[in-house]
């Protein structure tokens, strides 16, 4: 590849597959590096075309095709970027395609404050405290970004949206959307100095989804997959709403709900 280093040394190689197994397995490492890594032609290009902070970027000149991808990674190796060229083999190693397009990158988490953004940026914000599924988040991000959701408000510690997983789920939709950590009382404060409107999902609630009158640019709370709602959540909601089930399932999936309700938004928004 024409102006790219294609020669690195095997300590540059092993030094750089191995911070990729690390980002890939270590949650904890991701948290306190601020770090996460990206695969494939799609991930790539998004990432760059949002300005993105690229530490790394790693590619296989045989496995590398797409025109596109290999002119951004000949700008970025211009503009200074550590590029390493691996061979099919190695890039293989880190790679979870079956199909891989041969080009990735360890960039740099991004995330908001809580003081920087407003309520109505966007058709709504979903507000997170718990998810057992990786791909479940991915899904909604990936709704979130389809609708025109402005992001996600994380509640705590427990989740982040750079997990590999959830990078996979989200088809790119991770490179459009604001994410922002934060504790209760922070997001307590935050909601009354601007009169947000909060709406929880919840199977108890008095209105169903396509009844409720939806304000503009709510807040919309989902509890965890298992437990719903904490009584901490659907106290800082206004109006609890349910989505309607006629079968014998007892609930819906984290994915279904969220995307259903978001969508619901969107509609109400647009007729």
């Amino acid at each position: 590849m024409a102006g790219v280093n294609s020669s690195p040394t095997r300590l540059e190689v092993e030094a750089a597959l191995a911070e990729v197994e690390r980002l890939q397995i270590d949650r904890k490492y991701r948290s306190t590096s601020g770090l996460f890594y990206i695969e494939g032609v799609r991930n790539f290009v998004q990432a760059m075309d949002n300005r993105f902070d690229i530490a790394t970027i790693l590619f296989s000149e045989k496995l590398l095709t797409a025109p596109l991808a290999r002119k951004l990674v000949r700008h970025a190796r211009r503009s200074g970027v550590a590029s390493i060229s691996l061979t099919p083999e190695e890039f293989r190693k880190i790679s979870y395609s079956e199909r891989t397009s041969g080009v990735g990158a360890i960039a740099r988490q991004n995330w908001s404050r809580l003081s920087d953004i407003s309520p109505q940026t966007g058709l709504c914000w979903i507000v997170l405290e718990n998810v057992r599924s990786q791909g479940n988040l991915g899904t909604l991000i990936r709704t979130s970004e389809a609708v025109g959701g402005a992001g996600f408000i994380f509640v705590g510690k427990d989740i982040n949206p750079f997990h590999p997983n959830v990078v996979r789920a989200s088809m790119g939709a991770i490179f459009h959307q604001i994410f922002v950590k934060t504790d209760l009382n922070s997001l307590r404060r935050w909601m009354r100095h601007h009169s947000c409107h909060a709406i929880g999902a919840s199977p108890d609630g008095k209105t169903h989804l396509h009844q409720f009158h939806y304000p503009s640019s709510p807040l919309l709370f989902l509890g965890e997959e298992r437990q719903g709602l904490t009584p901490q959540q659907r106290e800082l909601c206004q109006d609890l709403i349910q989505i309607p089930m006629v079968g014998n399932a007892d609930s819906l999936n984290l994915a279904v709900a969220g995307s259903l309700l978001m969508y619901e938004v969107y509609r109400t928004s647009t007729s």
